[in-house]
């Protein structure tokens, strides 16, 4: 049998880095809203945790994420 003359050659073990432990993530900064599903009906969520009510229409979930994200004037209180 012939020896690999192609193969790459790999470092020790020794010379590998120690893994290291995963940080957590960065919580997200600002707020990123989407909407989601439940049965017949749709509601905004944010990444703060805020949800809005539910609905039957997919715009007015929009229109209720839109209005968590809109600058001061809007309700944008966390409940």
């Amino acid at each position: 049998m012939e020896p690999h003359t192609d193969a790459t050659p790999v470092p020790p073990l020794d010379h590998l880095p120690l893994p290291r432990p995963h940080a957590p993530p960065e919580p997200p900064t600002g707020h990123t809203t989407s909407t989601a599903d439940r049965g017949s009906f749709c509601l905004a969520v944010c990444t703060c945790g805020w949800s809005g009510p539910a609905r039957r229409s997919r715009d007015l979930a929009r229109k209720d994420a839109a209005r968590h994200t809109a600058p001061q004037g809007a309700s944008t209180a966390h409940g």
